[in-house]
């Protein structure tokens, strides 16, 4: 709120270099929550995938809460005035490799009722595959 009443303050003094400077700030600040709600959702949907893949089956469960992370992840990534999206791919799939340690940690309590530790897990999964499985389903 307060970017906003220092916004209109530089308008109403014509200081279009300085309201524009805030603007880009603003749009930064908006990018970087909406990175951190999609890295929420990330961490469900890579921690579901990870199970997946050491338990070598699934849930109905955990594709019910691959299908949400991801619906979640469209709809929070989608420009409400636009049919742009605020991270592009690039973006979005930094955000999600991102996530890919905490869902290890997660994992490791979750997954084939705890027995694995986090470094165990990782040596289960490809980091890279896992991501890249990640960003398909989002993108189907």
């Amino acid at each position: 709120m307060e970017e906003l009443l220092e916004l209109k303050e530089l308008l109403i003094q014509k200081d279009f270099e300085g309201a524009y400077a805030l603007v880009e700030d603003l749009e930064e600040m908006g990018k970087k929550g909406v990175a951190r709600n999609i890295r929420s959702y990330a961490k469900v949907l890579l921690l579901q995938l990870i199970k997946q893949q050491v338990e070598q089956r699934t849930t109905k469960s955990w594709d019910i809460s691959i299908r949400n992370s991801i619906r979640e992840i469209k709809d929070l990534n989608t420009r409400p005035s636009s049919k742009g999206t605020y991270l592009n791919n690039e973006q979005l799939r930094e955000v999600i490799a991102g996530a890919i340690d905490s869902a290890i940690d997660q994992a490791s309590i979750e997954a084939a009722e705890g027995i694995y530790e986090a470094r165990q897990i990782e040596q289960k999964i490809a980091r890279n595959e896992l991501v890249k499985r990640a960003i398909a389903l989002i993108h189907e």
